[in-house]
């Protein structure tokens, strides 16, 4: 059991393996937070102390208990308009105009296991044994809207989620103007907070500073999770680090607009809040209708960043991602679209294919211009048939023309999409997003198509349908290249407007619940310019990500890195580029991007028929050994070592799953005349087993590499890396 009740207090406990979340229905029915952290085995809580008005200009909204200021009271889901005038989590626009509401506890019931949500991503269970869900019902009589908070405790996966569900139960039509998915109330403002920032090609920079006074916050308005933030936030004790200190992250089960904030009060108390963007954001509640918040997943951590992260890595790779690709070891791939671009034909295509088979690479990917009249980026998105002038014998000739090398064939798609130039566009113009009478701005030369609309996602599901159904495709990675614009939908009346961008989101999620569940042997990628919708959203469907579209080596340190604060190495594509990149055009060593990329989902993105033997040489053993470290790399523990957002230099590491394997690398960017000799300390070995160099001499002992470390960083040269393995002895 993982949800515990106390009857007489009225009080919740939530146990996680290391995390105690605990809050109470106070005798007027208001619902008060009492503690979250490390945890509790007291389920009686006698320690509660009484909460005293903080000041005689406290509003006093229960007259008869001077007890309660709801301007003071840690409250477990907040309302606007009585007497709280912090950030609520929730607001209401009722038939008189009114948005102040007033939820009171009315029930609960404890399960186990975890239902679904409808509509949305979720992480899940799939014994009910692994997991406790509270749902606690709270109604406002005055608005006839009840209010469903649901708590899911996992044991061992240590993590605990939140959302919240809305029910017009009443007579009347009323509008949902804010509906947060969470909101905490901390006892001071002694925390650092951190983010993930940044933009294209520089995708989840790690930002961190000290909470002030105010709001502190990070959201999209961009219709995507974005690549200038990610849904994500976390609050850090002073000063801590990667294995020390209290951390406490929050991340949203959504991809779409966000926005993740902290405010500190008067009184130096924390209110902490994430959920869908209430900017621009409006739904219409009928009577009888519900409507469902995405999942906030909480991870608190008493040893450091790197608990932390290690707790996401395992929830969301297990508990998160579905399909029968979850578990299996991700094939090594070539794409060819820095090899080609646009300008390919089937016998190119072959050869680099052919090339690729003889390097021990196992999928070929097909990349954009194949469909429509693709010659550039500015026609024919949405005319999902394939490109004769290009492919005279069709897609699954060539498919067979790849398969036949000992080949996979993958293909790239951008089914949100549609070009102006295009036969979808000129048969269906009202099928994107836009405003009538106002002018419909393109980014990337194309529109956004309506998700919204069940036509739109029904043509969506045939046409990428019938194209998988075509030819032997086994992997599809799927873009999404622009930024909301002009949103609004045809078929919405003007009050359900503010519907469209959620509405679009509900729209994709089932499209690609179709689209996946049709073709279930099929792997998917999700890309949005690189890494513009990288969120716990879209690995429900899709378990990885293409990270970033910038494969530069040194830029990748700290793109991968900051990924990793939340989500697992088996979700983060990474690949070989060419030199000059193509992003910053950096001259890297073949050797130095092999190790970045084998730190993900590996694989090439250059023209393999260019090698010379001495290439063809280096790749072929950079194949052979990433199939070596492959399992440890994509499903074992992973350990940050050295931060390159604080330094010239990176490193990192994996355990295996059974311990057995350890996998580390270094990186040092710019070299430095008669540098300091640098030691390199290993972490997640058994201080009591002895660990053996695979690709060196001599045993060491796991306390000796982790206290004392190993001698790295001893050659010259910019832009060096080195890669050591251990076999527990």
């Amino acid at each position: 059991m993982a949800i515990f009740y106390n009857e007489d207090k009225r009080i919740f406990h939530l146990q996680t393996k290391t995390a105690s979340y605990v809050f109470q229905a106070l005798p007027t029915g208001h619902l008060t937070q009492i503690y979250y952290g490390k945890r509790l085995r007291d389920n009686d809580f006698a320690w509660i102390h009484v909460r005293e008005e903080r000041c005689s200009f406290s509003p006093n909204p229960v007259p008869e208990d001077r007890t309660i200021s709801f301007d003071t009271l840690p409250q477990e889901y907040p309302v606007y308009g009585t007497s709280d005038y912090r950030s609520p989590a929730f607001q209401l626009r009722q038939p008189n105009g009114s948005t102040v509401t007033e939820f009171l506890y009315k029930d609960h019931q404890i399960v186990s296991g975890k239902p679904a949500l409808s509509g949305l991503p979720a992480t899940y269970t799939e014994q009910d044994t692994e997991a406790d869900t509270l749902i606690v019902k709270l109604e406002d009589s005055v608005a006839g809207i009840q209010l469903e908070l649901t708590y899911t405790a996992f044991q061992e996966y240590d993590a605990i989620t939140r959302s919240a569900r809305v029910i017009n139960i009443g007579d009347a039509t009323n509008e949902i103007v804010r509906a947060l998915s969470a909101s905490i109330d901390f006892p001071h403002a002694n925390y650092e907070w951190l983010q993930l920032s940044g933009a294209w090609t520089r995708e989840r920079s790690i930002v961190r500073k000290p909470l002030t006074v105010g709001n502190q916050s990070v959201e999209s308005r961009r219709g995507a999770s974005s690549h200038q933030q990610n849904p994500f936030a976390a609050l850090l004790s002073p000063n801590a680090t990667e294995d020390t200190g209290e951390v406490y992250g929050f991340s949203l089960v959504y991809s779409g607009n966000f926005i993740a904030q902290a405010e500190v009060d008067q009184f130096q108390t924390t209110r902490l809040s994430l959920g869908i963007n209430p900017f621009e954001f409006g739904w219409i509640l009928e009577p009888g209708e519900a409507f469902q918040t995405p999942e906030v997943v909480m991870v608190y951590s008493d040893e450091g960043l790197g608990k932390m992260s290690q707790t996401y890595h395992k929830l969301y790779r297990e508990r998160l991602a579905r399909g029968q690709h979850r578990d299996q070891e991700r094939p090594i791939l070539v794409n060819n679209w820095e090899a080609t671009y646009f300008n390919f034909t089937a016998d190119k295509i072959e050869d680099i294919a052919r090339a690729g088979q003889e390097l021990g690479i196992e999928l070929f990917v097909l990349d954009d211009g194949w469909f429509g009249h693709r010659d550039n980026d500015n026609s024919s998105l949405g005319d999902w048939f394939v490109d004769k002038n290009k492919l005279p014998e069709g897609l699954n000739n060539l498919a067979e023309r790849v398969t036949e090398t000992g080949m996979q064939f993958g293909l790239w798609f951008e089914p949100e999409m549609v070009s102006p130039d295009s036969d979808l566009y000129r048969n269906h113009p009202d099928w994107c997003l836009h405003i009538p009478n106002r002018r419909r701005t393109e980014g990337r030369q194309q529109l956004v198509l309506d998700m919204s609309r069940k036509g739109v996602q029904d043509e969506i599901v045939r046409m990428v349908s019938d194209i998988l159904a075509s030819a032997p495709i086994t992997y599809v990675k799927w873009d999404m290249n622009r930024s909301m614009t002009e949103v609004g939908s045809a078929l919405l009346p003007p009050e359900k407007q503010k519907e469209t961008a959620h509405r679009y989101m509900l729209g994709l999620y089932d499209v690609m619940e179709r689209i996946t569940s049709r073709f279930p042997h099929i792997l998917f990628e999700s890309c949005s310019g690189g890494g513009g919708r990288f969120d716990p959203g879209m690995l429900f469907y899709m378990p990885q990500t293409w990270t970033s579209d910038n494969t530069d080596a040194v830029s990748r340190m700290k793109i991968q890195y900051g990924t990793s604060l939340v989500y697992p190495i088996s979700s983060m594509g990474s690949h070989i580029s060419a030199v000059p990149n193509h992003q910053v055009g950096r001259i890297t060593s073949l050797e130095t991007r092999g190790h970045v990329a084998m730190s993900g989902n590996f694989g090439y993105e250059l023209d393999l028929t260019l090698f010379d033997e001495n290439d063809k040489k280096t790749v072929q053993e950079q194949v052979a050994l990433y199939k070596e470290i492959r399992k440890t790399v994509q499903f074992g523990v992973f350990h940050r070592l050295l931060n390159p957002f604080e330094g010239n230099e990176a490193a990192w590491m994996f355990v295996s799953p059974d311990g057995e394997d350890v996998v580390v690398f270094y990186f040092r960017v710019l070299s430095e005349p008669n540098a300091p000799l640098q030691r390199l300390k290993l972490k997640g070995l058994d201080p009591e087993r002895d660990y053996a160099a695979v690709d060196g001499e001599g045993v060491y002992s796991g306390d000796a590499l982790m206290y004392a470390g190993i001698s790295v960083g001893n050659k010259v040269g910019d832009y060096h890396s080195e890669m050591y393995r251990f076999k527990r002895v």
